[in-house]
């Protein structure tokens, strides 16, 4: 199997093209300098993670700034802290603040001469809007957690994908190669949908799990890269072979 074999890229936004660690940290820091309240960085991701998760499943069709201000009233309730309206929906409001990894627009630029693009992700159609302005590409198709109705992992929302690229794209789900670093959100469904599946790991789902859940057993992965760019140079180096 290689990187060429395939037709589409299918993309996780945030975590793998969006760097949404720092975009959280950033969104937390001032609201608890207010209270004094040091939060250790692992402790505080973990405790994200494990809120976010559970308010997704618990109102699937709440859109993504309004699962953000749940989870600061969530992480207030868990660290004893007072959270208002306004911190809660500052937090939610957030999204389109979180910056783009440093790689992600020239390896976006890159892959669009070689593949179809396509975004899942676990997001509102305006918040991408804004994340999408960071990466400067066209996407072909563009599926959120807000035309589905649900968020990852639940099965829907790649039920919902391979449909639609076979829809809307013409290709059928052997030619998606499903790209993204949530090992929890993404690859974990992605593999029991029978989707290859690469990998980009950029370093914090091995030490303390980044902002996303760790699964509890191991995940199988076709490809792994530690950055979208050194994807492209794998790309690149088959090319010339």
């Amino acid at each position: 199997m290689g990187l060429r074999d395939f037709s589409v890229l299918t993309f996780d936004c945030y975590g793998t093209l969006i760097d949404w660690v720092t975009g959280i940290e950033r969104a937390l820091t001032p609201w608890l300098a207010r209270h004094g309240q040091p939060v250790d960085r692992a402790r505080a991701l973990e405790a994200f993670g494990r809120h976010e998760s559970a308010q997704q499943a618990e109102t699937p069709d709440a859109l993504y700034p309004e699962i953000l201000a749940s989870v600061l009233a969530r992480l207030a309730t868990e660290w004893g802290l007072p959270a208002d309206r306004g911190d809660a929906l500052a937090f939610g409001a957030s999204v389109r603040d979180w910056p783009a990894f440093a790689d992600s627009p020239e390896a976006l630029a890159y892959l669009k001469q070689h593949y179809k693009l396509v975004i899942l992700s676990n997001v509102d159609r305006a918040s991408f809007g804004h994340s999408n302005d960071k990466l400067g590409v066209a996407f072909d198709a563009v599926y959120t957690a807000q035309d589905i109705g649900s968020y990852k992992p639940d099965p829907r929302n790649f039920d919902y994908l391979i449909s639609h690229v076979a829809a809307d794209l013409g290709l059928a789900k052997d030619r998606i190669l499903h790209t993204a670093q949530s090992l929890f959100h993404d690859h974990q469904q992605a593999r029991r949908h029978g989707l290859a599946t690469c990998w980009i790991d950029r370093g914090s789902s091995e030490s303390d799990g980044g902002a996303a859940r760790v699964p509890e057993e191991a995940v199988p992965v076709d490809f792994r890269f530690p950055t979208l760019g050194a994807m492209c140079d794998a790309h690149r180096a088959e090319t010339v072979q």
